[in-house]
Formats: C-alpha cells, sequence, structure tokens
C-alpha cells in the first residue's frame, strides 16, 4: 500500500496493451504514457467566465484533460478565450457540426470529440482533418450504445459490442483513409457488460489508444460503483490509456472517482490514499467520523502518500507496517502513531486528527523538496 510505486508486489504488475501514442495538447495518451484522468464542464461553453472557473476547479481537482461541448457556433466564439485561460489541453466535442469543427480548431482546442461518418460528405471530412492537422489538433472517435447508425442496429437487430465496434472502426477507416492517424476511440454503453466487451473487441482490432468510460453511469455512488467495475476490470486486463467516469454530479467528483479507481489499482497514486476499517465495537475512537474529518483536510494534497486510520490494534499494526503514516486506536484515549511502517508515538484521541494532518503535509512538503520525511 505504500506510495512508492517501486514496493509494488510482482502479483500487482499490470501489463498494458500495446497502443500507438498520440497528443492531446501537451499529454501523451497511449503507448507507455500515465493514464490520464479526464472530466467534462456542464456549464454553456458561451459563458467563458463560468467555464473557465469550472476548468480551474478540474485542474485543481487532478484532471489532466477537460472536454467542452460546442453545440452552436456561440459555443466556438468563446473557445479562444477558454483555451488561453486554462493550462489543461481543451477537448471540442462537436458531434454532427463539421463547421463548429474547423472553429474550435481554429480557437486552439487540443482535440476534436467527432465521428467523421456523422458529419456529411467527403468534402466536409476533408475540411475537418485539414483543419484538425493544420491547427495540431488529435480526434477521438467516440461511439455510444444508445445512437449507433441505423443500418448497425437493422444489422445486430439491437446494440451490441459487435455493432459498437464495426461502427468505431467504420469511423477510423474514413480518418486512415486521409492519412491520418491522431485519434483515439471510445465505444461506450450505460451496460457495463456490454461496455467491456466492446472494448475487449476493439483493444484485439486495433492499436489505437482507447478512452475507457461506462457512459450515462448515474449518479454520485451508483455512478461510482459502475465505473469502477467496468473500468477497474479493463484497466486490470491492462486496457485502456485514459478515462473518464461520468457521474450526474459536480465534474469535479468525476476526477476524484476516476484517481480513486486508478489508485486502487496501483495504477496512479495522486493524493493521499486512505486505509480504513469499517469499525467495530473493539473501536478506540470514532472512525467514520475521523475518516471524513481526514479526507476533507487532505483533499489538497496531491502528493503520493498511503494513511492507514485503524480503530484497535487487531489488524492495525499490520496496516501501518503496509503505510507511509498510520494511527492505530487502543489505549485509552489514545493510540499509536506509527511511521514508515513503525510504531513511532502515541497521540491522543483529542489531538489525532490535528497530529495526523500535520504529519501528512510534513511528509507531502518532504516529497517536494525531493528529500525524505524526517517526521
Amino acid at each position: 500500500m505504500s506510495g512508492d510505486l517501486h514496493h509494488i508486489r510482482p502479483w500487482r504488475r499490470i501489463e498494458r496493451r500495446r497502443s500507438r501514442q498520440i497528443q492531446v495538447g501537451s499529454v501523451k495518451v497511449g503507448g507507455d504514457a500515465p493514464i490520464s484522468v479526464q472530466s467534462m464542464t456542464n456549464t454553456p461553453t458561451a459563458d467563458a467566465g463560468a467555464t473557465i472557473d469550472q476548468i480551474r476547479r478540474l485542474e485543481e481537482a487532478g484532471a489532466d484533460i477537460v472536454r467542452v461541448s460546442c453545440p452552436d457556433e456561440e459555443s466556438t466564439a468563446a473557445m479562444s478565450q477558454i483555451v488561453r485561460a486554462v493550462n489543461v489541453p481543451i477537448v471540442a466535442d462537436i458531434h454532427f457540426h463539421y463547421r463548429r469543427a474547423i472553429e474550435a480548431a481554429k480557437a486552439g482546442v487540443a482535440a476534436l470529440r467527432i465521428n467523421p461518418g456523422n458529419i456529411g460528405s467527403p468534402a466536409r471530412v476533408r475540411e475537418v482533418v485539414q483543419a484538425a492537422r493544420d491547427h495540431g489538433c488529435s480526434m477521438r472517435i467516440g461511439v455510444n450504445a444508445g445512437s449507433l447508425e441505423r443500418h448497425l442496429l437493422e444489422k445486430y437487430g439491437e446494440p451490441c459490442p459487435q455493432a459498437m465496434v464495426e461502427s468505431a472502426l467504420d469511423h477510423a477507416r474514413i480518418l486512415e483513409d486521409h492519412d491520418f492517424r491522431e485519434y483515439k476511440i471510445s465505444v461506450k454503453a450505460s451496460d457495463v457488460f456490454m461496455t467491456v466487451a466492446a472494448y475487449q473487441l476493439l483493444a484485439e482490432a486495433t492499436d489505437a489508444p482507447l478512452h475507457l468510460g461506462v457512459t450515462e453511469a448515474g449518479g454520485m455512488r451508483t455512478g461510482s460503483v459502475k465505473s469502477a467495475i467496468g473500468l477497474g476490470s479493463l484497466l486490470w486486463a491492462g486496457v485502456g490509456d485514459t478515462i473518464r467516469v461520468s457521474l450526474s454530479a459536480d465534474p469535479v467528483e468525476e476526477v476524484k472517482v476516476g484517481y480513486d479507481i486508478l489508485k486502487s489499482l496501483g495504477i496512479r497514486t495522486r493524493g493521499v490514499n486512505i486505509i480504513s476499517c469499517p469499525s467495530c465495537a473493539r473501536q478506540g475512537f470514532d472512525v467514520i467520523s475521523t475518516v471524513e474529518a481526514l479526507e476533507k483536510r487532505l483533499a489538497h494534497i496531491s502528493e503520493p502518500i498511503s494513511l492507514s486510520i485503524i480503530g484497535c490494534v487487531v489488524n492495525g499494526p499490520g496496516e501501518a507496517a503496509m503505510t507511509d503514516l498510520g494511527f492505530t486506536g487502543g489505549g485509552k484515549d489514545a493510540g499509536m502513531m506509527y511511521v514508515s511502517g513503525r510504531p513511532d508515538h502515541k497521540v491522543s484521541n483529542a489531538e489525532m486528527i490535528d497530529r495526523i494532518v500535520a504529519a501528512v503535509e510534513a511528509k507531502a512538503e518532504g516529497l517536494r523538496a525531493g528529500r525524505p520525511n524526517t517526521e
């Protein structure tokens, strides 16, 4: 559980699928690049100020890439201002409007989310591809089970993994015919089984980088669970180069859940990873309220730090031995603070939250400075 990735055991290693690498602005996607975390704004894009504010919040949460919908000319008119005001690469979500794609490319977006087969004539496709090439944009082909082409629904009878993959490859072929290979692909469904099966088929059919997601996953709790099952199983199998957790919630929560999924698999370790017990009658302090307080007070930490919070000495010492910092209850109104896996000093329950926060912040400062923590 240590934040140091060098301590990952052999049975925890994930062999990633080999994919080619593309650029989404300054972010590499695919190949040996870190798996990136994305989200999408839900403000009216034409309101540049509100959209910029939300993107900055997503940046603070750790978003690597942010997608912005461009349904009309007013939205693409605001893109130039938005792109200049933020630090993360912006993906313009275009859907069927080829003119919006050209406008967004000229405005400086890093990528276009567009299915080339849906934008009309070959001439329009050529124009969009040329605009992307001229302005350094990559593309995402995004196939959703709920919006498959009619001929595929007639062929397969209903949305299914095979239809989704055929749609994706048809769109990819159009770009390949224009000698354009700077694209990634997603094949999303709200059904976890369909999503996973589609990505498994697609991973075998192409070397393009894959953008993972369970679409329309639901609210905060159910959406997080569905995404963790779907994305987690694919990532565990080595499939996936960038992820977006789709929640009917604050987009910042999508980024947090995305990192939690990657963190649970040891793929990326941004922020504090709290290992805590569910609590029982043996607990020497209120574990639940303590963890809730620590999650809030440590949300600003981006350095990878593992922290165990265990209510009693049954599992506490063992968990603390595998984390950077730990606290285990057991004494009368006090518990033991662990540092680097070893018991260090006792702390009273009344002081433990402040002392734990201080220890984590000191550890984070040490990591930032590139020196070992001396706590």
